[in-house]
């Protein structure tokens, strides 16, 4: 039987190197249905991640959130879907919350939304209560610096004079550096211009999206495993070099006096 702490940090390590490939959210997924006896932990895992990590890492989470659902209607594992209907508001409050961190991922939310209303995962008086809350949210982009003359637009829409910070306001524990806007606007391009190509491949047919992915997606197998245990190695050899940092900087403290 598996460890299940070792489960635990292997799927937060896939939450948080998430990207805007489909690939990386399939492979998450299938962790995640390979321990389902695990689901309430590891969907326990979604929303620590969620309200632990930066913008960038909360909005790739929030597209994988679709993807997970589709995945585990199609093998067979509703209770995935049961328990992210019970959390939506948590997660939404996470991603784009009200003070102003999330303003520029209200558009992703909205997206991922009518997805997940569209497919049957939530009910549209849901989706709508959700969005009268949202709509505020969005014009809080200009605290960020994130001046748009358009609270819904993605990053990628913006000219570069409008994403990078201005100079001159204050500074705020949430305010985006320039690498995290660098990164987003990468990966908005990636995702619209995969959006583009699966209009010209993908036939209007019933889940024939989600029918292609899924024969596409290779399974879960030991190359993922053996990445997974790297990731999982350095990550504790991080949390030790930090723990050892705290412990050599409070002896040091203690020292003084």
């Amino acid at each position: 039987m598996a460890d299940p702490f070792e489960v635990r940090m292997r799927f937060t390590s896939q939450l948080q190197h998430l990207n805007a490939s489909v690939t990386s959210a399939q492979k998450a997924a299938q962790y995640a249905l390979r321990f389902r006896d695990m689901d309430e932990d590891l969907h326990s895992c979604i929303l620590e991640q969620l309200e632990r990590n930066n913008m960038n890492i909360r909005a790739n989470i929030m597209y994988f959130i679709e993807h997970f659902l589709d995945m585990a209607q199609r093998d067979g594992h509703p209770d995935y879907i049961r328990m992210m209907q019970r959390d939506i508001i948590r997660v939404v409050d996470a991603v784009a919350p009200d003070d102003g961190s999330g303003a520029a991922n209200v558009k992703v939310v909205r997206k991922v939304l009518q997805g997940l209303q569209g497919k049957g995962y939530l009910e549209p008086q849901a989706v709508s209560q959700i969005e009268d809350v949202i709509k505020e949210r969005e014009t809080n982009v200009e605290d960020l610096g994130l001046a748009s003359p358009n609270g819904d637009v993605e990053m990628t829409d913006m000219p570069p004079s409008q994403t990078i910070p201005k100079p001159g306001r204050r500074s705020m524990s949430h305010q985006l550096d320039k690498r995290q806007i660098e990164q987003r606007i990468e990966e908005d391009r990636e995702r619209h211009k995969r959006e583009r190509e699966s209009i010209w491949a993908v036939p209007k047919a019933e889940n024939a999206e989600m029918d292609r992915l899924w024969e596409e997606t290779s399974d879960f197998g030991e190359d993922d495993d053996r990445l997974l245990t790297e990731e999982l190695d350095d990550f504790q050899k991080e949390m030790e070099i930090q723990s050892n940092c705290q412990h050599h900087h409070g002896a040091a403290n203690g020292n003084r006096h």
